[in-house]
């Protein structure tokens, strides 16, 4: 994932920024807690693919 990219990209629920996690392979939005995977390269931007965040991965 490029800079470049994570500029481009929003949470479609609240549109704030996302930070990507490397180790698992997803988008991080911090102010709703959830966790957006990227599976072959392509960011799945849905909320009901995003999973919650549990209080040691915030």
């Amino acid at each position: 994932m490029t800079q470049a990219q994570l500029d481009i990209l929003v949470c479609p629920l609240c549109k704030g920024s996302l930070q990507w996690d490397a180790q698992t392979q997803e988008l991080i939005c911090q102010s709703d807690k959830l966790a957006f995977p990227i599976k072959d390269g392509i960011p799945f931007m849905l909320v009901t693919e995003a999973r919650p965040l549990t209080g040691e991965q915030e």
